[in-house]
């Protein structure tokens, strides 16, 4: 059986629910009808294949229907004569007679089979058989981008590219025209949304191409990348059925309609800006498109939509979309990934992994494989941070959390020479100052809370209550001595000197301790 992505599991599932054959979904999703059939049978053994079940996220999935490694194939025995067999059938050689010649020539002792199983391999068999399909009301539409020129943008008045998004029905050839200006994951499912909101309802089955932004096209192609769409289909109930490469039969109809729309359309007009040219664009799509005869249908698409597809069209959910995209980030050493300008926490166990990010109206989900990682809110406005303590290594996460307060609050728990000491080093610099408070609390973990006070007491006493010094105090356990009766010159009370020689620090007796 052969080894899935995650993220094709719940897909395949949700194809086999909704009644899709075998074949089909083996050709949609470039699988053996072997492992469509096993995988059938799995499901079904799960129950999930009962549609009043909900469907179960793809980690349950993955972990119930978790797909085993496909066995090692035998090497091929005419492997040894590749060389040999690339020359013959560059000179037309036929199969049988590349069998006998191996046979008799070169010593081969393999059967035929495996001499035209090879062959198949060196040379796929072309398929030259085109056979066209007619779809019923409401069972599919077939969607492609065409170019739509130089078009300016409302929002700052620049002329850009444009792109003409259209969606045409099969069975009535009605369709949806828009114009946008990228084809990115997100455009490309509002593009979606509206459309099936246009005709109040949804196909059965949408017939992609292969589109030829490289953004989208790897998108709906990647496993990862494609899962906005891939829940997107789900969500609305419809099929997603690609076109093959370089096979502009598939797509006919849209195509057709593509170029209708920039003929017709788009063909010597101007427009005050892309507002403007998409209200346009729908009333043309409404009053032209719509109400002349179609050269293969000969009926006009909008009456023959209203009187008898629109009724066969699947319904309008009831909750909108949420998920706009997907990323593939990777998780750089400050245990953030960088989505949009933004920046997320995910534990820091997978720094230097690439993760996938799943970017929905309100939230940002990050995961590692079907594991979920982190959900944050998401960022309304580039160079927001969003970050969980706990994704980063503990020792991190104790420095982030004595902050200048909580070292304030310890320090007065230790005893008042102590709290004087930290307010005064905050008062300076509070951040420059921060690991060295650190270190000083940190103290009392070796000599205990009576020692670093009575330390933090001479330290105010001689003026420097800096780490270096009371550390000194400590090492040499001046804590532990009587302070001197006469007090050094006075100093500013908020100021510590920071050099100041070892006789007068410790006082004139003690400077030989």
């Amino acid at each position: 059986m052969e080894r899935l992505h995650v993220n094709y599991l719940r897909e395949l599932v949700h194809r086999l629910r909704l009644g899709q054959s075998e074949r089909a979904i083996a050709i949609d999703l470039s699988l053996s009808r072997n492992t469509v059939s096993k995988y059938r049978e799995l499901a079904k053994g799960a129950g999930y294949l009962d549609l009043g079940v909900a469907l179960p996220e793809v980690q349950t999935i993955a972990a119930v229907l978790g797909p085993e490694p496909k066995p090692p194939r035998a090497v091929s025995t005419v492997l040894p004569y590749q060389q040999l067999v690339e020359e013959f059938l560059a000179n037309g050689v036929e199969m049988m007679t590349i069998f006998d010649r191996l046979r008799a020539d070169h010593g081969y002792t393999g059967s035929y089979s495996s001499i035209r199983r090879f062959v198949h391999e060196v040379q796929p068999v072309e398929k030259r058989v085109t056979v066209r399909l007619h779809s019923g009301p409401g069972e599919e539409a077939q969607v492609d981008f065409g170019s739509a020129g130089m078009q300016i943008d409302p929002h700052d008045g620049r002329h850009r590219q444009a792109y003409v998004f259209v969606m045409t029905l099969c069975f009535s050839r009605h369709q949806y025209a828009e114009m946008v200006f990228d084809q990115k994951i997100p455009t490309w499912l509002g593009l979606h949304r509206r459309a099936f909101e246009s005709f109040g309802g949804v196909p059965a089955k949408i017939v992609p191409d292969n589109l030829k932004a490289a953004v989208l096209r790897a998108a709906l192609h990647d496993p990862v990348l494609g899962e906005a769409y891939r829940r997107f289909a789900q969500h609305y109930g419809f099929l997603i059925s690609p076109t093959r490469p370089a096979a502009p039969q598939d797509k006919g109809k849209v195509e057709n309609g593509v170029h209708f729309v920039t003929r017709s359309f788009l063909a010597g007009q101007t427009f005050t800006d892309l507002r403007e040219g998409n209200q346009k664009l729908a009333a043309w799509v409404r009053e032209r498109a719509g109400t002349r005869e179609h050269g293969t249908t000969h009926q006009p698409p909008l009456a023959l939509f209203e009187a008898q597809e629109r009724v066969r069209l699947l319904p309008l959910p009831a909750e909108p979309f949420e998920l706009t995209e997907t990323k593939i980030a990777k998780l750089h050493p400050d245990c953030h990934v960088a989505v949009d300008g933004s920046y997320y926490s995910a534990p820091y166990q997978h720094v230097g992994d690439e993760l996938h990010v799943y970017i929905f109206e309100r939230v940002v989900q990050i995961f590692w494989g079907p594991e979920l990682l982190a959900t944050h809110p998401r960022a309304s406005k580039k160079g927001q941070w969003h970050t969980r303590n706990e994704h980063y290594p503990p020792d991190k996460v104790a420095f982030l959390e004595k902050t200048p307060q909580r070292c304030r609050e310890w320090a007065r728990r230790i005893g008042p020479a102590t709290g004087e000491v930290v307010e005064k080093l905050l008062a300076e610099r509070p951040l420059d100052q921060l690991r060295s408070v650190q270190a000083i609390l940190r103290l009392v973990d070796t000599v205990g809370a009576a020692r670093l006070e009575a330390a933090c007491r001479r330290a105010l006493f001689f003026g420097d209550g800096h780490y270096r010094r009371i550390k000194g105090i400590l090492n040499a356990a001046l804590d532990q001595a009587p302070l001197p009766e006469a007090a050094p010159a006075a100093k500013p009370a908020t100021v510590f000197v920071h050099q100041r020689p070892v006789a007068e620090f410790f006082g004139p007796q003690e400077a030989t301790c």
